[in-house]
């Protein structure tokens, strides 16, 4: 009985050389590509040019949905009164307001009940609870509590602001992989360092996500509550204008909030690449 044997065949090495490029092209090619220049304007910018073109061709009303040069004239006349810078300062003061206590909250608590057994015992269960109550529920008890002034509407932002916050961030320190305590403790790291070398940087995805949410949520919350007893705001303008049948005040109203909630995600989007740079994502 005879046995064959087949020696491998050595690949050349021009092959192998050919080869790997190929695989690395096909490698290449499943992620999303390089980013394109001001992607996130071309979604509001074919709406707009969509939007003028169904005016010019007749297919809106324009008592109800004015064209978009009706609406860019209207701004303009709001802003040469002087009623529109107003309201625009007095909606940016609520919301910065609103925000840095929700902001502050929502990390503290998250840090709270992330890094101790006892601080998410005391902690969670609160604001898991608060997350189910509609927040624009609680605005009749604060008007009793706080009064009908600016003090209810800035706590109310704020609440919007730190249950997304809290959430995320909590999230992302509950989701740092044990082995890396373990590799901490086995380091001799004190609490300082595993806080600032393990734990900061395993959160801060978590936090951006949370941070995202939280500028958004101020704007939604700033519609409603600048119709509550308000004498000026961008919601208190769209109220008075939806007395008059002002349909292209509200819609000034609605963009410069649409706008806002765009160039503030827009700008801590920019801040996380900054601080994320040396994560490798689809999005980088």
């Amino acid at each position: 009985m005879t046995t064959t044997t087949t020696a491998a065949i050595p690949v050349p090495a021009a092959e192998q050389s050919d080869d790997r490029p190929q695989r690395a092209r096909r490698r290449r090619g499943l992620a999303p590509g390089k980013r394109l220049p001001a992607s996130r304007l071309i979604g509001p910018v074919l709406f707009a040019a969509l939007w003028a073109l169904a005016s010019a061709a007749g297919q809106l009303d324009p008592g109800a949905v004015p064209a978009p040069w009706t609406v860019v004239r209207t701004t303009g006349q709001l802003w040469t009164d002087g009623t529109l810078p107003t309201d625009v300062l007095t909606s940016l003061e609520r919301a910065a307001y609103g925000f840095a206590l929700g902001l502050t909250a929502g990390v503290l608590l998250a840090l709270a009940a992330g890094l101790s057994r006892v601080g998410e015992a005391l902690i969670d269960g609160t604001v898991q609870l608060n997350r189910a109550i509609p927040t624009l529920g609680l605005i009749p008890l604060f008007i009793l509590w706080l009064g009908i002034g600016e003090t209810f509407k800035i706590a109310i932002i704020a609440i919007v602001v730190y249950i997304p916050i809290y959430l995320n961030l909590h999230a992302a320190l509950s989701g740092i992989d044990h082995r890396y305590v373990e590799l901490a403790e086995v380091q001799g790291l004190s609490r300082v360092r595993f806080i600032r070398e393990i734990v900061i940087p395993g959160a801060l995805p978590g936090f951006f996500v949370g941070l995202r949410l939280g500028v958004t949520g101020s704007w939604l919350s700033l519609v409603v509550l600048e119709q509550i007893n308000a004498t000026s705001g961008l919601g208190y303008m769209m109220f008075q204008a939806q007395n008059y049948g002002r349909t292209d005040i509200i819609l000034v109203g609605l963009l410069i909030y649409g706008v806002f909630g765009l160039v503030s995600d827009s700008a801590v989007r920019l801040i996380e690449r900054k601080v994320l740079s040396w994560r490798r994502t689809l999005s980088s």
